[in-house]
């Protein structure tokens, strides 16, 4: 089974390769075929992995390939090596399966594009860079993945390069998440020094008996690797790319900015889990950003227009949620709520962009309206996500995995009231916005036709996602309620299982209290936007600040530009005739003098040319002479 590792992320590989030179020369049937295909076959080589794996669990708990030594440099020795163990199977399973179908869809969706074969090749890079990045077992090739994934977002952000608020989006998403990479980089430089090695598994044997629980080293690696993962991940304070990411093509918000590079930071915390339990006040810090997240970006979906950014202001608080589960320990949790939202948000996504290209490429949910009955398929599809989003009890996948989220931000070791009373207030928030989401676009008068109906090949992946939407939770259910654990029985193989609290109160009143928390949010959703079109009491003025707040974001973005870019920009400007550019700039003004020079003998008077030639003799003559 091993030598199977190597041809999953070899498929998109070959895409890629394939596509760059040829593919503008192949017709854009080929060009589907190849592209989606390759994910395809890749998606069902990782089911089979998969299979064999829960049938017969490999020696030590994972499958390892080494394809072959990269370099060697003093003591650093670094392969191309794959792992596969429970928690690499279900990252690869949602990135090859989930991006079959975003592959499938995007066949369809981006079939005028001029640029078909380019769409495809950088999807495939993609998909190949974050396979590499989740079944490395080095934390050199992860980081390669790792950079690789990033360049593919740029390059997919500003796909429509045409626009510039398209290239300055991906200009904004490359340069925050280098913030991230940086940290990391140097996070893997000091765990070098101090371990001597940067493979992921002598790491996590080696660490406890080297790190002191605590210690300066351990906490300042662990921050970098925090950092790092907030980058990508889009947490509190670096979340403000990922809103105007949505400026690339739907299935890249679909893929990569909602199923699965965003959650490369909570791959990399889960996957380093024995250097975070080393460190409880890194774990703290995980656990509070992870709940400021989640709130600060719910409210600020509250007030969005656009329906993409909805849906991004919505995965950044989800991640936040993922990120709260791993910094109180709860780390199958965390991975659970991983594995629902791949689904739920890219069914989101996804149908999100078949609204717009049915509503002549409207954003603006205010300018929808009575979608349910134009496109019922959709309608549906949405509705599945949309309740798998707002948790939506006992009826949709998110309903088990937050539930989990909620249970143990109070019960955990690490957690606290004041992370559960967050968790909470997120809960109600996120089905707020999902219900005033729901209501706006789909129900009331139709303020925009329909111009075109969805291709099947678009609906059939809306279709799968949606059944998966409500039906993935069931393999994990609270255990005071059905004994059934598939996914924490997995998954717990590679991550430690959560420690309680003694004398916990009954699991059942905190289940309850979600429930009613999620419903409250449903009502007051009904209240304020079933049948009111207009919504006056938005427009009122004394709610006008607020409103404008939660519309930028909390103003972060604004925080930014007068914090480091106008710093930036009057230094550069102070800064411009510095000595560096005096010396350039006097060597051009002397190579302009010397060319105005010459330039005199330039001037077409065939006289001056004879006399410069007799001069020219005389001149040779003349040095004969003396010489």
């Amino acid at each position: 089974m091993p030598p199977l590792l190597a041809f999953i992320p070899l498929l998109p590989l070959i895409g890629f390769v394939v596509l760059s030179f040829f593919g503008r020369q192949m017709p854009k049937r080929a060009v589907a075929i190849l592209g989606a295909g390759t994910i395809c076959i890749a998606a069902i080589l990782t089911i089979i992995l998969g299979l064999s794996f829960l049938q017969t669990p490999p020696a030590g708990g994972a499958y390892d390939q080494l394809l072959w030594s990269w370099f060697s440099i003093g003591n650093l020795s670094v392969d191309i090596g794959l792992r596969a163990d429970a928690l690499t199977l279900v990252f690869i399973f949602i990135i090859t399966f989930v991006g079959a179908l975003i592959h499938i869809y995007s066949a369809f969706f981006m079939w005028h594009d001029d640029d078909y074969a380019r769409f495809f090749a950088s999807m495939n890079l993609f998909v190949c860079s974050m396979l590499l990045l989740v079944m490395a077992d080095n934390l050199v090739l992860m980081y390669l993945g790792w950079e690789g994934v990033g360049l593919c977002s740029y390059l997919l952000i500003g796909f429509w390069y045409e626009v510039p608020s398209n290239c300055r989006a991906a200009i904004k998403a490359f340069l925050i998440t280098r913030i991230g990479d940086t940290a990391l980089l140097i996070g893997l430089f000091l765990l070098f020094k101090e371990l001597g090695t940067l493979n992921i598994s002598a790491i996590l044997h080696l660490a406890p008996d080297h790190f002191t629980t605590g210690g300066s080293n351990i906490v300042l690696i662990t921050i970098l690797l925090l950092v790092g993962g907030m980058g990508k991940s889009a947490q509190l304070p670096l979340q403000t790319w990922l809103p105007d990411a949505m400026a690339g093509p739907s299935p890249v918000s679909a893929l990569i900015h909602a199923a699965t590079m965003v959650t490369a930071g909570v791959y990399l915390i889960a996957r380093m889990h024995v250097l975070f339990q080393l460190s409880p006040v890194t774990m703290m810090i995980v656990a509070i950003i992870g709940a400021l997240t989640l709130f600060v970006a719910g409210c600020s979906a509250l007030a969005q227009t656009d329906i993409k950014r909805i849906l991004a202001y919505s995965t950044i608080s989800q991640i936040g949620y993922m990120f709260l589960a791993l910094g109180v320990g709860a780390w199958s949790a965390a991975i659970f709520h991983f594995f629902t939202h791949a689904f739920f948000k890219a069914l989101l996504f996804l149908a999100a962009g078949v609204i717009i290209e049915a509503l002549h490429h409207e954003h603006n949910i205010f300018m929808m309206g009575g979608l349910r009955k134009r496109m019922p398929v959709v309608f549906v599809t949405f509705l599945a996500g949309a309740v798998a989003l707002s948790a939506l009890p006992l009826v949709s996948a998110g309903f088990f995995s937050k539930d989990a989220i909620l249970w143990y931000s109070w019960s955990a070791a690490n957690g606290n009231p004041l992370l559960w009373v967050m968790a909470m207030a997120g809960a109600f928030i996120t089905a707020l916005y999902t219900t005033r989401l729901m209501l706006v676009v789909f129900w009331g008068d139709v303020r925009t036709p329909v111009h075109e109906h969805p291709a099947q090949g678009m609906v059939i992946p809306l279709i799968v996602l949606a059944f998966l939407s409500i039906t993935a939770g069931f393999i994990e259910w609270p255990h005071n309620m059905v004994h059934l654990s598939l996914f924490s029985d997995l998954v717990q193989k590679v991550l430690p299982e959560t420690v309680l609290k003694p004398d916990l109160p009954s699991e059942w009143l905190f289940q309850l209290m979600a429930v009613f928390v999620t419903l409250a949010g449903i009502y007051l959703g009904y209240l304020l936007y079933y049948g009111k079109p207009g919504i006056r009491w938005q427009r009122s003025p004394g709610l006008s600040g607020m409103r404008d707040l939660l519309f930028s974001g909390f103003k972060f973005d604004q925080l930014y530009n007068f914090l480091f870019v106008k710093p930036f920009v009057f230094i550069t400007r102070i800064n411009k005739s510095d000595v560096i550019d005096r010396l350039y700039n006097g060597i051009a003004q002397a190579a302009l003098k010397l060319n105005s020079w010459f330039a005199i003998s330039q001037n077409g008077s065939l006289r001056l040319y004879i006399v410069g030639v007799l001069a020219g003799i005389l001149f040779i003559i003349t040095l004969q002479i003396l010489l």
